[in-house]
């Protein structure tokens, strides 16, 4: 049974994607995982289960298996949305004070328009232990960003195009505030005994996760793309039993914004990990991908109530209908047939239902983690996610039935012995 109230406040918690880190790692070292240090040398056992972190953001986690391992037993999502981010110099002084930003990622900016906003994300402060990393979250309504009055721009309702260098500057008081919010971030580097010398920080809405609907079947929230699936994924991950595969969690940072960081699933971060424990355990590298899989959870388009005619006709996923499968024959998403059968599969012994996707021919869709991930581990891989509406705008909607059926699935598929031989596969 889906925990609703942990959800949400998952959800709620992760005003930035180094809360949603954050969170995932007091899950992971409640379990036992030990976090390993990339710095450090390792010393893997059988049956050992571990987590590593790089810049605070993204994480990979595993267990060893006890017997002799089958391959790699992947899943990726990643913990970044669209949103917008503050400019270094960020305070624009005047009548009234404002926020220099900029667009992180492909967001739907209007719905970000008139609503009480905050700030969160990290701070790089200098202490005499040396630069640490510290999350920073006002926690408080301080920023709005304006619209124009329909007296003034008669024809807004017939279309707007935004300029980010003019139209999307939050307010946060009159000229009186300048230098307060400064003063706020400092005032966190001091509790911790430093100064400021970076920082990551974003605007975020405060308005909590709901669920409603006439059977409360529907949660609306910021950051479902991908958090929905963050959430799915580590609890199945979490939740699974023992399996003759090496158990990975993959979060990822950086995918809306084409995941070529230090810390983004086109990097080496996995496949530098992956072949650091083979080395570790003396295990054959090249023999372990060839046994292995990947899920790659990455939300998809529901057919929209009021706009069905953009989903492709016989392929239009339904919220609560079920994980969705997305196929593209460009491989823009990975899901072949052998990948398929093999989620279909573990789909059934979890009893969960599948639904399918396509983009409408002449509306192409945008790569996922996947995708880029076999630039660098080359192995079976579904592109999978769960059916939502409104993906990028500030708050989204998706089905509670939905999340359910991933943390089934991916609890069924983690405790599966899966193994992957040219073309053939095996689930026990």
């Amino acid at each position: 049974m889906l925990d609703t109230k942990k959800l949400c406040n998952f959800l709620n918690y992760s005003r930035s994607l180094y809360h949603a880190s954050a969170i995932v790692t007091s899950w992971l070292g409640e379990a036992g995982f030990t976090f390993l240090d990339e710095g450090d040398v390792w010393d893997l056992k059988p049956g050992g289960q571990y987590y590593i972190s790089r810049g605070r953001s993204s994480i990979i986690a595993f267990r060893i298996p006890e017997n002799a391992p089958t391959g790699y037993l992947l899943s990726a999502t990643h913990c970044d949305r669209p949103c917008f981010k503050l400019k270094e110099n960020f305070e624009l002084s005047g009548t009234y004070t404002r926020l220099a930003v900029e667009k992180y990622g492909g967001m739907i900016i209007h719905t970000w328009l008139d609503r009480p906003l905050s700030i969160a994300g990290r701070l790089l402060v200098d202490t005499p232990q040396g630069i640490q990393t510290v999350l920073f979250d006002l926690d408080h309504d301080i920023a709005l960003i304006p619209n124009v009055a329909i007296h003034l721009d008669r024809k807004v309702n017939e279309g707007h195009a935004w300029n980010l260098a003019t139209d999307v500057f939050p307010f946060i008081g009159g000229a009186d505030a300048a230098g307060k919010l400064k003063n706020a971030i400092e005032t966190t580097a001091t509790e911790v005994g430093g100064k400021v010398l970076g920082q990551d920080l974003y605007l975020y809405l405060r308005e909590k996760a709901r669920i409603w609907g006439l059977d409360n079947e529907f949660i609306s929230s910021a950051g479902l793309d991908d958090l929905f699936c963050v959430y799915g994924c580590t609890q199945g991950f979490l939740k699974a039993s023992d399996s003759d595969g090496v158990q990975v969690l993959c979060i990822f940072d950086g995918e809306e914004v084409g995941s070529s960081s230090p810390q983004g699933a086109d990097g080496d971060l996995l496949s530098g990990t992956l072949e650091r424990i083979s080395r570790c355990m003396n295990w054959d590298h090249r023999k372990m991908l060839a046994g292995s899989f990947m899920v790659c959870a990455d939300n998809a388009h529901a057919i929209h109530p009021n706009h069905p005619e953009l989903s492709d006709p016989n392929h239009a996923p339904v919220i609560n209908g079920g994980i969705v499968m997305k196929f593209n024959a460009n491989q823009r998403y990975t899901t072949d047939g052998l990948a398929a059968a093999v989620w279909r599969k573990v789909c059934q012994k979890a009893e969960v239902p599948v639904q399918i996707y396509y983009n409408r021919p002449d509306i192409p869709g945008g790569a996922t983690l996947g995708f880029l991930s076999m630039n660098h581990v080359s192995i079976p891989s579904v592109d999978i996610g769960l059916p939502q509406l409104a993906m990028h705008s500030c708050y989204e909607t998706a089905g509670v039935r939905d999340a359910e059926f991933l943390e089934k699935a991916m609890t069924a598929y983690y405790s599966t012995t899966l193994q992957v031989r040219n073309g053939h596969c095996t689930l026990e």
